[in-house]
């Protein structure tokens, strides 16, 4: 059954947006499972649900709700360093170094722009999943979506709910719109098939999600206190020795592979290959998905999680391979929108994704615990 979320469609400069994952079938990859399950009760905070009305969960080490990942183990195929050729370094020197590191410079300061969107995930208060039939919404805690004390009258109006259908009722004076025109009542798209119908009230900004038989709705809030706390995110230095041409090992057969997310739902995603990249004398693989440009997306975690990267590992893109290498610049690992709020799904690297090695470059966990 398909769950429409959580792996990324990537930009450069700012947040991923989602794509698909679908729940894991009784018997179906078992150790995935595990790892989804655990992270899903983890993310649950102790019996309080991640998603819907209240506050948060507790953050574990690392992030909002989600577990920290013990030191890596090196997966079989790795143990065996393969000769030098299948990696070398992309270490800029001389002029070209103070070059690099202006990259780099650029690169980070288009990441914070992208996190101050008012837009982004930093605006994200809420999701919450419809019921058949009706379910009424606005700041009242009687309601079935609590939107923010302050941002919404006790009853703005209701959802109502028939099969895939969903349609918007708004109390007289609510002041509810859509593209800038008032809202009495209107049938609501979803997300599933293209720009999804976005509703207005004041700050807040709030549309339909269809995850596989499941609808609900995400809420946004371009002041939300988390958007205006953020000044910026803290990385390690640059270091252009994490800036490595790897070898590009392309999957002769279309394969897949199976990717969890935090809600215990699993997916088979294509990928395009397998990157190769050695580290102080050691041979270590990552498997790819693909991106929209050709290019390569890494879900990857390593011995930092926890400690000084977000706990549940980090993302990574690359431009797309040539002649089989492609280069992998850790300096660019960001953190997933996870890490930001307590209000996303993220996918989970696969466990043979998780570097047996402390990958001390890119970007550094967001805050101490208070999401």
């Amino acid at each position: 059954m398909a769950i429409r979320e959580s792996l990324p469609h990537r930009r450069r400069a700012g947040l991923p947006v989602l794509r698909s994952v679908v729940w894991a079938r009784p018997g179906r990859r078992p150790a995935v499972m595990a790892l989804a399950l655990a992270c899903a009760a983890l993310a649950a905070g102790g019996g309080h649900a991640v998603f819907g009305a209240g506050s948060p969960p507790a953050a574990a080490p690392g992030g909002p709700g989600l577990p920290s990942f013990p030191s890596a183990s090196p997966r079989t195929s790795g143990d065996t360093p393969t000769p030098a050729r299948s990696s070398t370094a992309a270490t800029p020197a001389g002029g070209a170094a103070d070059a690099y590191r202006r990259e780099i410079e650029g690169w980070r300061a288009k990441r914070d722009a992208g996190l101050k969107n008012p837009d982004g995930w930093l605006t994200l208060v809420g999701l919450f999943w419809l019921e058949e039939g009706d379910n009424r919404f606005g700041s009242d805690p009687g309601n079935r979506l609590v939107f923010p004390a302050g941002k919404a009258p006790a009853v703005a109006g209701t959802l109502v709910r028939h099969g895939d259908a969903v349609t918007v009722r708004a109390e007289p004076g609510a002041g509810l719109e859509s593209d800038g025109h008032p809202v009495t009542e209107m049938a609501l798209a979803a997300d599933g098939k293209g720009k999804p119908t976005v509703l207005r009230l004041g700050s807040l900004s709030f549309y339909v999600i269809k995850r596989g038989d499941r609808l609900g709705v995400r809420v946004k809030d371009s002041q939300s206190p988390a958007l205006a706390a953020f000044h910026g995110l803290a990385s390690f230095p640059a270091d252009p020795g994490w800036r490595v041409t790897a070898r590009f090992e392309a999957h002769s057969q279309p394969k897949s592979i199976a990717i969890a997310n935090v809600l215990g739902q699993v997916d088979d995603e294509p990928s395009p290959g397998v990157v190769v990249f050695e580290r102080g004398g050691k041979t270590y693989r990552l498997d790819a998905l693909a991106n929209d440009d050709g290019g390569l997306f890494l879900i990857f975690a390593d011995q930092t999680n926890g400690r000084d990267t977000y706990g549940a590992g980090r993302f990574l893109d690359t431009d797309p391979p040539r002649d089989g290498k492609v280069v992998v610049d850790f300096n660019k690992s960001y953190n997933p929108p996870c890490a930001f709020t307590a209000f996303a799904t993220c996918p989970l690297p696969p466990r043979q994704n998780r570097l047996a090695a402390a990958v001390t470059a890119g970007e550094k966990k967001y805050g101490e615990g208070h999401h």
